[in-house]
């Protein structure tokens, strides 16, 4: 029996099903057949761990392969090596850049047991009936196209899904408040002649280019029609001001991976920079006081989800399909979220989490009893609450979604020149 030929579902529907069963019960081929399964996935090291590979081995009986990327590199890859993954573990915005390529296939949300709980968020852009819909690149706007074959985005729900959400976060500026020894509240801060030699932004465009406005705005410098879809004046006007402020020595670095960023922070060469929610936690679990700083004027956020390649076929694309709803089940969900992610499907999460750790990361709760991330490094104590606030605190103050623009090539090629000047 082909694994390329036949699904598990048309094998255990079909006569060839009842053939096999005198033989060999047809789940059992299914076991046997699906240990030779590897799936290739590759995404940024924000969700690639190999603790997921190793659970899913363990639950599902096939081999993950994973490959840990930058936000660029992913990208490129997505976009120029169709043949060389199953899986895209990819950005919201690198699905716009991504999508119309064809290289990833549209997915079927009627078999997604778990989809009626994924948050408003990446269906109708709504975390909330009453939220307002935050500018830039937002999960709901490149999350649907209207049929299988269809190579550009549907303006509203439907059955085909170009990611099934996963992971997402709201982010902000990481601080070290022993080093800084005042309150911090707005993004402005990042520039602030004080912190001369001691900010840092993260080398990404798409995302760096945000951070950028929210803090030429919080300034008072630029009033943008649109953050997210910026004018060629605007993206101008943002670089001026960033070019300005790194040649008179603002910054001390500009990082691509999770763990410059975490060392800038913990040596203390940087007290306030761009950061992601395990890097904070990460700094923390060395000791060093370390705060992912609410700030007024909310916050830059992003989303991620699970792609497949257009190749993927027959028990292949049916292992990547129990491995999305094995991994919207909760094991996942728990696991991220002690890093202080969300899931895209909360409910399940929780009963992997103790009612401790559910209150304190997603509740915004005090901590009854010590918080440890997944490894077991203790995050919080007894008395704390998380930075932020609660998932509804922090998620409904979100202002800006990473973003891919109209403009893009152009703000691409001004950023560019800005980390070469």
């Amino acid at each position: 029996m082909s694994k390329m030929r036949y699904s598990r579902r048309s094998v255990l529907k079909s006569g060839i099903a009842a053939t096999a069963a005198s033989a060999l019960p047809a789940p059992m081929v299914w076991a046997q057949e699906i240990k030779d399964i590897t799936l290739r996935q590759f995404g940024t090291g924000v969700s690639n761990l190999n603790e997921v590979g190793q659970k899913v081995k363990e639950d599902l009986g096939f081999t993950l392969e994973m490959t840990a990327l930058d936000s660029d590199s992913v990208t490129q890859r997505a976009a120029t090596q169709p043949d060389s993954f199953d899986i895209a573990d990819i950005e919201y915005w690198i699905c716009k850049k991504v999508w119309p390529t064809g290289n990833l296939q549209a997915m079927d949300t009627s078999k997604i047991a778990n989809y009626d709980k994924i948050v408003g968020i990446f269906k109708d852009g709504k975390l909330t009936p009453e939220s307002v819909i935050a500018q830039g690149t937002a999960p709901h706007t490149v999350g649907f196209v209207e049929g299988p074959e269809s190579t550009t985005f549907a303006t509203e729900e439907t059955q085909w899904m170009t990611l099934i959400p996963t992971i997402y976060n709201a982010d902000t500026l990481g601080i070290r408040p022993d080093l800084i020894k005042r309150p911090i509240d707005t993004w402005a801060e990042l520039l602030n002649p004080e912190f001369k030699g001691k900010a840092s932004i993260l080398d990404i465009s798409s995302i760096g280019i945000m951070d950028m406005a929210m803090v030429c705005e919080a300034m008072g410098e630029i009033a943008y029609g649109d953050k997210g879809n910026m004018t060629k004046e605007e993206i101008d006007k943002t670089f001026a001001i960033f070019t300005e402020a790194k040649r008179a020595g603002q910054f001390r670095a500009f990082w691509k991976t999770f763990d410059e960023s975490v060392n800038l922070m913990a040596s203390g060469e940087v007290v306030i920079q761009s950061m992601w929610s395990p890097a904070i936690t990460a700094v923390k679990s060395r000791g060093i006081p370390c705060v992912y700083q609410p700030l007024k004027e909310g916050y830059r956020s992003w989303g991620g989800g699970i792609g497949l390649s257009k190749s993927l076929t027959g028990m292949e694309l049916d292992a990547a399909y129990e491995y999305i709803n094995w991994y919207l089940s909760g094991w996942v969900g728990g696991f991220l979220m002690r890093q202080g992610y969300y899931s895209a499907v909360p409910e399940t999460s929780k009963e992997f989490m103790t009612a401790n750790e559910w209150g304190y990361w997603f509740e915004g709760k005090e901590a009854v009893e010590p918080i440890a991330n997944p490894f077991g490094d203790v995050m919080a104590q007894a008395g704390e609450t998380r930075d932020g606030g609660s998932f509804y605190d922090r998620m409904g103050a979100v202002a800006c979604w990473n973003a891919v623009m109209d403009e893009n090539q152009y703000m691409v090629r001004k950023w560019n020149e800005f980390i070469a000047s």
